[in-house]
């Protein structure tokens, strides 16, 4: 018997740099190679907004995405996505990687849709954020449990993430996740959650930020069996970390951007006004 054909390789990159103009961040290099795609819309606020998308609306088998991004001195930037990254069935594995690196001054904020594997997915995604003095970063990173209203509840194969946080090149953050069901049945490891998440707010321009969402949590009542629980932790003097479990993902991505709330005032433009 002939042997079945194998799907060919799909590796995508894509080189981003935002620079400051005047009083207004400019994309100075948006260079994409498929099945990588990058929109550069205009927005009324001073910051430069990039959405990414991948050929085919999600990762499938070998697939292998990665952006290098840099934002200068006093320059904002928000990289989001177009919408919820999907990971199809993937024996071979799919990933998806970031190196960013913000400068004295600047201002990145990641806040792409959650990720969602579907049944035997197998993923892996890192990410390594280089912080100048001064520099300062928003990050929305959520999962969902994939389709569980087709019974395709934590049914992925592999799920695996970093996250890797330098400032002044001093690390503030490690965090690495494995979700996979050769360490336990995950629906049962799970429990009732459906999604996963964890929100960044580090530097000088959150300082106020990072106070109000540790007010705000702190003073959250503990309920039995709440349909979403939430923690937040010190990183340094300059950085906040949230962590949330969530028995819905829309009430999880809900809930995160209600936190987020003071990035159109920061953006000078609201980035979720016509995507709600």
């Amino acid at each position: 018997m002939a042997p079945s054909p194998t799907r060919s390789r799909r590796e995508g990159s894509a080189r981003l740099a935002f620079e400051r103009v005047g009083p207004r961040t400019v994309v100075r290099t948006a260079l994409a190679h498929s099945p990588l795609r990058l929109l550069t819309p205009r927005n009324h606020g001073h910051a430069a907004w990039v959405y990414t998308s991948s050929l085919g609306g999600g990762l499938v088998d070998g697939d292998h995405l990665h952006v290098d991004l840099e934002v200068a001195p006093g320059a904002s930037a928000l990289l989001s996505s177009q919408g919820f990254t999907r990971v199809y069935r993937s024996p071979r594995g799919c990933r998806n990687e970031l190196d960013a690196r913000v400068r004295e001054g600047g201002l990145l904020a990641l806040v792409p849709d959650p990720t969602v594997c579907f049944t035997d997915a197998c993923y892996t995604q890192r990410q390594d954020i280089q912080l100048a003095p001064g520099a300062s970063l928003v990050l929305m990173d959520l999962v969902n449990a994939g389709r569980s209203a087709n019974g395709e509840r934590w049914a992925c194969a592999s799920f695996s993430s970093s996250l890797s946080v330098h400032q002044g090149g001093r690390a503030l953050l490690d965090e690495r996740w494995l979700l996979a069901p050769r360490h336990g049945h995950l629906p049962e490891r799970l429990g009732r959650f459906d999604a996963l998440g964890t929100v960044l707010l580090i530097g000088p321009a959150l300082a106020a930020a990072r106070e109000a969402l540790a007010a705000r949590v702190g003073a959250l009542p503990v309920i039995p069996r709440a349909g979403l629980i939430c923690s937040t932790s010190p990183l340094g003097p300059e950085g906040l970390i949230l962590q949330a479990a969530a028995t819905s993902a829309e009430t999880l991505l809900q809930q995160t951007r209600e936190w987020l709330g003071f990035l159109p005032s920061l953006l000078g433009d609201d980035p979720w006004a016509r995507r709600a």
